[in-house]
């Protein structure tokens, strides 16, 4: 001991910090390891975890840089001195990391997302996985998956985006999106029939997806300005070049869009098969001969 004592002792000032700083950083690694630990030993939720995970994360780094700056600042002959140089280097060399830090604390103390939400940002749409100081990653849907389901890819987006970049939020305020079926029947079938089967499907499918959609509507109304007169699935009618167009409006999960699309259409597939009145429409050709076919009121006579 007595040659650590000697060195220390002798050594300057700069080796001074530079041992201080080294122990800093090695009791802040130790005191997050232990931390940790016990945050995932005793939480159990997904979520809560990665939020006390983060949390010990941001506090240990924060303490450790508040720590390691009061050891070197008295190299320097004034803190605002050490300030000023700092600030001004940062700002020419790092303009895009200091970017990307203010777009952190905006996203952490705005909440424009959380992680879990489902967001479209620029030409990006995925469920937001992680958020850290840089960026933040999600997991992405669509693109060559002809759905809103998951690629398997992960994207990480600059923090900065949010400043520069459209966002849109599936998940918060309604939390709930509308979707939209369309299917078209020949002008020969039984239109109304087919309307009356596909409005039965939608109440079957919907009625657990509307009540929670309405409790959602009054919280949501009471921080944006959102009102719909009506909740309830609609059946619209239109006619196309090939048919008449039943269009199934709903309201669903984000996240159950396809799956609520598909039990809907097994249904639409099964009732109409049972039913011989009933033609779906498709772009096609035929002859039409008038004086067979057409209206009484409406036939060519020669």
């Amino acid at each position: 001991m007595e040659w650590l004592e000697k060195w220390w002792a002798e050594a300057s000032g700069w080796q001074h910090n530079t041992v201080l700083t080294l122990g800093v950083i090695i009791l802040m690694w130790i005191i997050r390891h232990f931390a940790l630990k016990l945050v995932f030993k005793n939480i159990q939720n997904v979520k809560d975890r990665y939020y006390w995970k983060n949390g010990v994360k941001y506090t240990t780094f924060f303490i450790g840089f508040i720590l390691i700056g009061s050891i070197w600042i008295s190299e320097v002959e004034s803190i605002a001195t050490f300030v000023g140089l700092v600030s001004a280097g940062l700002t020419i060399a790092l303009k895009d990391p200091i970017v990307n830090i203010v777009g952190w604390v905006f996203i952490i103390f705005r909440k424009p997302f959380v992680v879990g939400d489902r967001i479209q940002i620029g030409d990006h749409a995925g469920d937001v996985i992680d958020i850290r100081v840089f960026q933040f990653t999600i997991n992405e849907i669509g693109n060559w998956v002809d759905a809103d389901q998951s690629t398997g890819r992960i994207i990480h987006i600059p923090n900065g985006k949010i400043f520069t970049e459209s966002q849109v939020n599936f998940t918060q305020g309604f939390s709930h999106i509308w979707n939209e079926i369309g299917v078209m029947v020949t002008f020969e079938s039984n239109w109304e029939r087919a309307k009356g089967i596909l409005k039965s499907v939608a109440d079957r499918h919907c009625p657990k997806f509307t009540e929670a959609a309405a409790k959602k509507l009054l919280e949501a109304s009471k921080k944006y300005m959102i009102f719909y007169n009506k909740i309830d699935p609609i059946i619209y009618t239109s006619v196309k070049d090939s048919g008449v167009m039943l269009t199934m409006r709903y309201l669903c999960i984000p996240t159950q869009r396809r799956g609520s699309a598909h039990a809907i259409w097994e249904d639409i597939l099964k009732e109409f098969e049972r039913c011989d009145d009933i033609d779906f429409a498709y772009p096609t050709q035929r002859i039409y001969y008038n004086l067979k076919e057409g209206k009484d009121g409406a036939r060519k006579i020669e």
